[in-house]
Order: C-alpha cells, then structure tokens, then sequence
C-alpha cells in the first residue's frame, strides 16, 4: 500500500519541476500538483497548493533553463 503513495510523490515532485510560460502558470501547475499529492498523503491540500506554489515558482525563477 505504501508503494503507490512513494510512486505519486514521485510524479508529484516531477510535476513541480515542470515550468510554465508565465509566473501565473507556474504558480498553477506548483499549486496543483502540491495539493494532488497532498491529498494523496493525507495532508492539508490547502498548504500542499500553498508550498507547491511557492515551491515551483521559486525553482522556475532560480534556473537558468526556464522562463
């Protein structure tokens, strides 16, 4: 049971890794993908949207390979 849950936060984490074109898009495609896999591992999907979000803009804004 708990090999399904690691092999979605897996492709969680792959989704965030994904950048949009514009901050909007990143901050929609973080905030998704963080309360999926929130939701999945029983947590808060509010603070998962929140953390995803945050998470995937910064990364977006830090790399040199995204817009």
């Amino acid at each position: 049971m708990r090999i399904p849950q690691i092999f979605f936060a897996l492709a969680t984490c792959a989704g965030l890794a994904a950048c949009g074109d514009t901050t909007g898009e990143q901050a929609l495609l973080g905030g998704g993908a963080g309360a999926v896999g929130a939701a999945v591992l029983s947590a808060d999907p509010l603070f998962g949207a929140a953390v995803g979000a945050a998470g995937n803009v910064l990364y977006c804004k830090t790399q040199n390979n995204c817009n």
